[in-house]
């Protein structure tokens, strides 16, 4: 099912960094996220709720600047 809050998100096991683009068009990298969260993530059906109970306020992070 797609979600209304998260547009999509890319998963970089060796940074462990997970890049999240919400359906605003704000994306944001968030940092040290285990392997295991993101494949819960992936599996979950509503993103936006497993985001607000498993990532937000979790992790450090950082606004990523729109492209150019």
């Amino acid at each position: 099912m797609p979600s209304t809050v998260i547009r999509s998100f890319v998963y970089d096991a060796d940074q462990e960094t997970l890049i999240i683009e919400f359906v605003s068009g704000n994306r944001y990298r968030y940092q040290h996220v285990d392997k295991e969260v993101v494949e819960a993530f992936r599996a979950y059906r509503e993103k936006g709720v497993f985001y607000n109970r498993h990532i937000k306020g979790k992790y450090a992070f950082i606004r990523m600047e729109e492209p150019e």
